[in-house]
């Protein structure tokens, strides 16, 4: 499909740069292919889902993969770098999107940290190993495993999505506040932001309504705010990323499914990674390794039902994803009226909970 087709206009205003306080008095946009658009907030989830639903959360913890730092070639040749981490591929190693990409080149030292106290040990060496496109690169530590995650926690900042970076700098607040209340599972670089919203008091609610809660793992990498560039879907390449459903919540979903229960995921993580771990007559499995799918209209969903979720950026994969579950043109008109009505929009916005198209028939 042409990628144009996914673009709109969105008024700067309309970013939010800071979430809702408390995280569950977010708008929230119920949209049903079958019956329209209905405006509620986060705290009316209890009352628009059903007894025996079941919200499946993607409990990544956000680790501080934001690095800025040195490159050094020779004793003379040295250029400020920073450095997006988005994949680790060993004990070592992390990929991750470089600044300034050019100026980069395998065999490159790097530094980051505070240069001036480096014998406090709160600076973080390596080399870069391999340089990729589109500014990716591969760099290995001089650390490795725990070690290596306690200087990055030290050393680096919250990785905010580039809308609001551009806006303001990272703060102690976004340490908590782009965090889930549930995560659990270090090594996301992106929050689940649907995920955002929810409370214990929001929790304690949903369980008195008869809602089951289950958790999965994606941990999101930096991909995610990657523009698409290619004119046509086909020709956009998703980065993969990490996740795991267990044998026990494999077990437990396909058991609501089986007794009438709607699966309801929670943010467009845990719903791909659900998508890839289900098999075509609808059954999930357990699985873990790396996932880069990639979801357009046209696809045929096999096992969510219900998705919750923020509103996207023009022209993303993400917006495609929503279009796809939901039908393209009722999406369209659904962020429309967003629009004009002035929800908050990205990660620190509003929510949505969407009716997959052929659910709404049922």
């Amino acid at each position: 499909m042409r990628v144009d087709l996914f673009d709109f206009d969105l008024p700067d205003s309309a970013i939010a740069l800071r979430p809702a306080t408390p995280r569950d008095s977010a708008r929230l946009l119920v949209v049903d292919p079958a019956e329209g658009l209905s405006d509620c907030t986060v705290t009316d989830l209890a009352d628009l889902l059903r007894p025996g639903d079941a919200l499946v959360l993607n409990d990544t913890k956000v680790i501080p993969a934001q690095l800025e730092g040195v490159r050094r070639r020779g004793e003379d040749a040295v250029t400020r770098i920073s450095a997006t981490l988005h994949m680790r591929i060993a004990p070592d190693r992390w990929k991750a999107f470089a600044r300034p990409a050019k100026r980069l080149k395998a065999g490159d030292r790097f530094s980051f940290g505070d240069q001036n106290n480096a014998c406090l040990g709160t600076s973080l060496d390596g080399v870069i190993e391999a340089k990729g496109e589109a500014g990716e690169v591969d760099l290995k530590f001089d650390l490795s495993g725990a070690a290596l995650d306690e200087a990055i926690a030290a050393s680096g900042h919250v990785p905010l999505p580039p809308y609001i970076a551009s806006k303001r700098a990272d703060d102690d607040r976004d340490r908590k506040d782009y965090q889930t209340v549930y995560a659990r599972q270090d090594g996301a670089v992106a929050a689940p932001t649907a995920g955002l919203h929810f409370t214990d008091d929001l929790f304690a609610r949903l369980e008195r309504s008869g809602i089951e809660r289950h958790f999965v793992t994606l941990h999101v990498g930096a991909g995610t705010f990657l523009p698409v560039k290619a004119d046509d879907t086909d020709d956009h390449v998703m980065h993969a990323e990490i996740g795991e459903v267990s044998e026990e919540t494999a077990r437990a979903l396909n058991a609501i499914k089986a007794r009438g229960g709607r699966i309801v995921c929670v943010g467009t993580t845990s719903l791909r990674l659900l998508e890839s771990a289900s098999d075509e007559a609808g059954t999930l499995h357990p699985w873990r390794g790396s996932t880069d799918i990639f979801i357009t209209p046209g696809y045929r969903f096999r096992f969510v039902d219900l998705l919750m979720t923020n509103f996207h950026l023009p022209r993303s994969t993400l917006f495609m994803l929503v279009c796809a579950f939901s039908g393209y043109e009722t999406m369209r008109n659904a962020y429309r009226h967003a629009i004009d009505s002035g929800y908050r929009f990205y990660s620190y916005g509003d929510a949505s909970l969407l009716v997959r198209a052929d659910e709404a028939t049922k």
